[in-house]
């Protein structure tokens, strides 16, 4: 059994990883604005210096840090130098929103249970980063995104919410791409608001929010 939090949190604290713009992270500050939600990001981190996120972070005025893998001497070192910065903040979850970099046995050691993914596919079909691209090529006709408890594999872990979104017949990797992530911002921020106020459960593969 996954370790998880059985009881809800009065305010829960969330660290998001991310490398690109921000748009996830941005449905999270905008629906944490608001007390009822029961949540607050008290950190962003980013792979990148270049990931817009963290200037969306840093006019929130929420505290940022970057960790770059090649500047460390190996994955592991950047694994645990990740470990260590995420764990300073003392998060309740912490949130992969767009960070295309996996994290390693020191990290789920001590956030498994507590990481999670969203990811732009109905997995388990689709894992990677092209889900959008990879849906029109195989010719489906429903894609749509996931969230998911984070494990050593690969987009591969207990599934705890998924959207779908249908795929129209003059579809480009851009324009399905586009719908995905309007579900997908919906699905984060109605799915964590959840988890958090009511508490969730990891058993197996089956991730239940009372």
């Amino acid at each position: 059994m996954i370790p998880s939090s059985e009881e809800p949190i009065l305010t829960a604290r969330l660290v998001v990883l991310l490398s690109g713009t921000g748009t996830l992270l941005q449905a999270l500050l905008d629906a944490t604005r608001e007390p009822a939600y029961g949540a607050t990001v008290v950190a962003v981190g980013a792979d990148r210096h270049s990931a817009g996120g963290l200037a969306r972070a840093e006019r929130a005025g929420i505290p940022t840090f970057t960790l770059r893998v090649r500047d460390f001497p190996s994955r592991e070192e950047w694994d645990a130098a990740l470990t260590e910065r995420v764990q300073a903040y003392e998060p309740d979850l912490v949130i992969s929103a767009g960070f295309l970099k996996l994290v390693g046995k020191q990290f789920l050691a001590v956030f498994g249970g507590r990481y999670v993914n969203s990811h732009n596919s109905l997995l388990p079909a689709f894992p990677g980063m092209h889900g959008p691209r990879d849906a029109l090529a195989y010719g489906v006709r429903v894609a749509g995104a996931t969230l998911f408890v984070v494990d050593e594999g690969v987009d591969a872990g207990p599934i705890i919410a998924q959207v779908a979104v249908p795929v129209e017949d003059d579809d480009t990797e851009e324009s399905l791409t586009e719908r995905i992530k309007g579900a997908e911002r919906r699905q984060l921020v109605d799915t964590i608001g959840a988890m958090v106020r009511l508490g969730f459960t990891v058993q197996g593969r089956k991730v239940t929010i009372p």
